[in-house]
């Protein structure tokens, strides 16, 4: 019988309803290798963390004019070894892989040699096209150690996002002192495919990425507006950043990776920096006027501007960067 205190009935058991209610489907991993017939994940060891039998059938559907060679050259590119890398450099990596698409070499039997294809890992206009699979206690095994983690969030199979999660008496930085920083030492294969990571004991969360010291990972308060009243709770950062839209548009244009002082460091978007940009765009595809938050956003200095400006450029057309530079404030530079 559970505890009606304990952290599974009061944090993570909510927190896997409301993913359900969000179109993810669940599964709970803890007896995964203990059932007859194998891994119902198709996993054939604990140590794999990209979910290939998950990934094969929507890189199938994804791209239908490619052969299964460069569907397996694909999973290859995507899985292979990057332990002599640091984490920050596996991570912008595998990133690219999966925004930009795995460049595959296949034979070409009417031209004589092989030609070039691109196999796309995910559609990022058409959500509903994409497999999103959470996983609860998925048990992963390191170089040295087995570690069993809270929730996993795989996008077609790949492990995007990392939830650990603390009992609401708990304070959430235990999660990133005796959890977090633990798993990265590890199991740092996990941590190749992170998008995201999320802390939290159910009344306050945290995000920031996999580089993120704890003093730079930020609250998410806000879901659609930046007047909206700011609440901090696990479900308004779940809603806010783990919705099946709101997800892929993050992993595509809210992530910029910047050589800092002690080296690489990816930079995840604060969540007024992801309302303020959309607000932003909005107002240029719509021809509307931004809030004043947003234009105070957009007219900041310094290096937040230099960031800012790299999430305008990801998220809006080419086109549209100077009119964007006038709805921040900025003067267009001028002619000749």
């Amino acid at each position: 019988m559970t505890h009606p205190y304990t952290e599974d009935a009061l944090v993570e058991q909510p927190a896997i309803e409301l993913f359900e209610k969000l179109g993810w489907e669940t599964y709970n991993g803890f007896r995964e290798f203990e059932q007859g017939g194998g891994s119902p994940l198709g996993r054939e060891t604990k140590s794999e963390v990209v979910l290939t039998a998950r990934l094969l059938p929507v890189l199938q559907k994804l791209n239908p004019n490619l052969p299964p060679e460069a569907f397996d050259l694909a999973i290859e590119e995507l899985t292979r070894d990057r332990s002599a890398m640091s984490l920050a450099q596996a991570n912008r990596e595998v990133y690219d892989l999966i925004k930009q698409g795995v460049r595959v070499k296949i034979a070409d039997p009417e031209a004589g040699g092989d030609r070039a294809e691109i196999v796309h890992l995910i559609d990022w206009n058409r959500p509903k096209q994409n497999d999103f699979f959470l996983v609860s206690q998925f048990w992963v095994t390191g170089e040295m150690y087995t570690r069993r983690t809270d929730l996993i969030g795989f996008v077609n199979g790949i492990p995007l996002v990392f939830i650990e999660l603390k009992a609401a008496h708990r304070r959430i930085e235990n999660a990133y002192k005796d959890n977090l920083r633990d798993y990265r030492d590890t199991i740092p294969h996990l941590f190749w495919y992170n998008l995201f990571i999320i802390l939290s004991n159910g009344s306050q969360s945290k995000i920031g990425s996999i580089t993120a010291e704890w003093e730079h990972f930020s609250d998410w308060k806000k879901i659609n507006s930046e007047g909206e009243e700011g609440i901090i709770s696990l479900e308004t950062m779940l809603v806010g950043t783990c919705e099946p839209a709101r997800l892929l548009d993050i992993a595509e244009n809210f992530m910029l990776f910047m050589e800092v002082r002690g080296g690489l460091a990816k930079l995840l978007a604060k969540n007024h920096q992801y309302l303020g940009v959309n607000n932003a765009v909005r107002c240029v595809t719509t021809d509307s006027q931004p809030s004043g938050k947003t234009r105070r956003l957009l007219a900041h200095p310094g290096q937040r501007q230099e960031r800012l400006h790299g999430f305008l450029v990801a998220k809006s057309p080419a086109q549209n960067t100077r009119q964007l530079d006038v709805c921040g404030g900025h003067r267009p530079p001028r002619a000749g």
